[in-house]
């Protein structure tokens, strides 16, 4: 006898329909899965037999088949083991509405007494669930919040194998419907622990922060230290705009994926990742024998954050060019390919020499010149090409860390920066696939960067004097637009102070 059910699988944040078809014939007792299975979906055999006997059933006698269709898909991970034994009894003769089972996605892993064990991606297989018109998806109990992220989706969470069967029976206790909670809005999170206005000083810094945040640019802070590059850098969080749904949802797919997604709410706040310098190339970028996202695709739509970067191994940071460019990475395998967003703003901290002082007002740089070369050549001319703001950061005076005022504060910094997003994404519109100035593209630079007659000859002088490479001629209009946007009562051609500020961010062209 046949039974078809319906479960899914992950490329990527993106899920794939995955069939799930169990036939038992008269023969040999023995248990086949067929279609691509990895380790763990060929061992959920032993888990499968010992979670039904367990719960009661009998166990089929005779030759069973599962298939997983398509074949040519490689499946992987715990969550086929619900869907196996539901369609493993159907075929045994138990009864299964054949419609229930046609609008049914159904994941979970069995324990050996037959509960349901929590699994990853359950977010992006109820997206594609709703957008295939499924009506039901049937998930562990641990991630039903999750998956009740989806409108017009009816979730039931279900706490062992039988309460999965008894949905598919229609029985009186079976899983009840599970009911949203409602989602708290991202005006309604508490305020951040951090604050700008803690920072004394650095009036220069947070001004250059504020000018990378508004337009979702790559900055590099050189500084010796205990300057402040750290603290800088974990306060930029603060002042970026809200996420809107669709960004949020993208960001908790990609964590779902991951297995990082605790608790069951939609990440509201942008990402922000600080990974050690000692990760690996497949920590950072993703990887592993089954591609799972890295911290550049944890960091979508937030900030990645690489304190120390020439301590990072080369090429480690030579990863980094391609979501620079494009927003996104690409994972080749012999298993296949996986392609996951990573469109992130990327700051980084630096100290100017191995020893960390040079140019210090008070001590003396004891580095001489070819370690300082080589201390900066551990970072690639093609990688600080592609970032857009060159920020010294200097130590400061006693005088100011004693005084009461630390200057303006995070929430002001966020309206404007919030201002100068709604202008970009206003010019930019929703089918450019760009959301704000870094993003843009070569057509729409020159389209949206004009710049008045002093200013094209500002510019003119600058290429030819810091010799600048067509990537950094492009990121210095890029920085200028940014500069003009937040000039409130600036919306036209780029004016001369504006270019000169964004000029002034690219020190390590000198």
């Amino acid at each position: 006898m046949l039974c078809q059910l319906w479960s899914a699988t992950t490329l990527g944040i993106e899920a794939v329909p995955v069939a799930i078809e169990t036939n038992v014939s008269r023969g040999m007792p023995r248990f086949t899965v067929v279609g691509l299975p990895d380790v763990s979906v060929r061992e959920s055999r032993d888990r499968i037999h010992a979670a039904i006997i367990n719960s009661g059933f009998e166990f089929p006698r005779g030759a069973v088949t599962v298939n997983l269709a398509p074949a040519d898909i490689r499946k992987e991970g715990t969550a086929f083991d619900l869907p196996i034994a539901l369609s493993l009894l159907g075929a045994a003769g138990v009864a299964i509405r054949a419609d229930l089972a046609r609008q049914t996605v159904v994941m979970g892993e069995l324990a050996l007494d037959g509960t349901v064990r929590s699994v990853k991606g359950v977010l992006p297989v109820a997206v594609r669930a709703g957008a295939d018109g499924q009506k039901h998806v049937i998930v562990p109990m641990a991630n039903a919040g999750e998956a009740a992220l989806v409108d017009d989706l009816k979730v039931y969470g279900v706490q062992s194998l039988s309460e999965g069967l008894a949905f598919f029976r229609r029985a009186r206790d079976g899983p009840a419907v599970f009911r949203r909670r409602q989602q708290p809005s991202a005006s309604s999170l508490p305020d951040h622990d951090l604050d700008f206005a803690d920072v004394r000083g650095q009036e220069g810094a947070k001004r250059a922060l504020e000018v990378a945040a508004a337009g979702g640019h790559n900055v590099l802070m050189i500084g010796s230290p205990g300057a402040g590059k750290t603290m800088l850098a974990r306060r930029i969080a603060t002042v970026l705009p809200s996420m809107s749904r669709v960004e949020a949802l993208e960001v908790t797919k990609i964590h779902s994926v991951g297995g990082r997604l605790n608790g069951s709410a939609l990440i509201l706040r942008r990402p922000f990742r600080a990974p050690h310098h000692t990760i690996s190339m497949a920590g950072l970028c993703g990887g592993g024998a089954s591609p799972r996202p890295g911290e550049i695709s944890l960091a979508h739509n937030g900030v990645l954050f690489m304190d120390e970067l020439p301590e990072f191994r080369r090429a480690v940071l030579e990863v980094l060019r391609q979501p620079l460019e494009e927003g996104q990475i690409t994972i080749s395998r012999a298993a296949g390919s996986a392609v996951y967003p990573a469109r992130f703003m990327l700051v980084a901290s630096m100290n100017p020499c191995p020893c960390g002082y040079l140019s210090d007002p008070v001590r003396e740089c004891v580095c001489s010149p070819a370690m300082i070369h080589r201390y900066h050549n551990r970072i690639s001319g093609p990688l600080l090409d592609r970032i857009d703001v060159h920020l010294p950061v200097h130590p400061v005076a006693v005088g100011a860390l004693s005084g009461r005022s630390g200057g303006m504060a995070s929430e002001e910094m966020r309206d404007r920066v919030a201002a100068a997003r709604d202008v970009q994404r206003r010019r930019l519109g929703d089918g450019s696939g760009a959301h704000c100035n870094a993003a843009m593209t070569t057509r729409e630079v020159r389209r949206w960067c004009g710049l008045e007659r002093d200013a094209a000859l500002l510019l003119k002088e600058a290429v030819a004097k810091l010799r600048l490479s067509a990537r950094g001629y492009e990121r210095i209009l890029r920085v200028a637009r940014t500069i003009a946007d937040l000039d409130a009562g600036h919306r036209a051609r780029i004016k001369q102070e504006h270019l000169a500020e964004a000029i002034q961010y690219r020190s390590l062209d000198r």
